[in-house]
């Protein structure tokens, strides 16, 4: 197995692209996986908190997906069990109204496959928004299907909304998420852990 982690920590791809953006950022790939893992969190893109933090998931959307999860930070920060892969490993930047870029294509396009190649024992694979859903899920339409249909996955895979305070609304909205999925998804993270 080729270990990309080295060169992926130095990858500088999209420089000029997030040179550009509102935010005027350099790259910054936050890499934070090992081939033992068991757990995959399959997420969209580091924000600024983490990429600044250079530790995903450092932020209040981590607080809430470590709820979902049933994990402390230990556990969660163990990357001997938990692989975190994102979409883009790198901040995409702010556009000029303030909000998050979507995450580049190039950079799933460049390191995914490599990627998900060094963590071959992955038992459980958690979906976290629509541009991971895509990826993973051939029959993907919408997040909030994605998630309801948690049985109908591949075993061993869970689509999540993105933790974010944004989807607060959407939580309140959708009652079952918390009722059926939440406890579901924390006695399989049990079961692996």
């Amino acid at each position: 197995m080729n270990d990309i982690r080295p060169q992926l920590q130095k990858c500088t791809l999209c420089a000029e692209r997030f040179g550009a953006t509102a935010s005027a950022h350099r790259p910054n790939p936050v890499v934070w996986f090992r081939p033992e893992a068991r757990l995959l969190i399959a997420s969209q893109a580091p924000g600024m908190k983490v990429h600044k933090a250079n530790t995903p998931f450092w932020d209040a959307s981590g607080v809430r997906l470590r709820s979902w999860l049933g994990l402390d930070e230990d556990a969660f920060y163990d990357r001997s069990r938990i692989a975190i892969i994102p979409m883009a490993f790198c901040f995409p930047g702010y556009n000029a109204k303030g909000s998050d870029l979507p995450p580049p294509p190039i950079c799933a396009q460049t390191w995914r496959a490599d990627a998900l190649a060094m963590v071959p024992d992955i038992r459980l694979t958690v979906l976290i928004g629509a541009y991971a859903m895509r990826y993973h899920l051939p029959d993907f339409k919408t997040v909030t299907q994605a998630v309801r249909d948690w049985d109908s996955h591949p075993e061993g895979v869970f689509a999540l909304p993105h933790p974010s305070w944004r989807n607060t609304g959407w939580i309140r909205k959708n009652p079952w998420f918390e009722a059926e999925v939440i406890p579901r998804l924390q006695a399989a993270v049990a079961e692996v852990m």
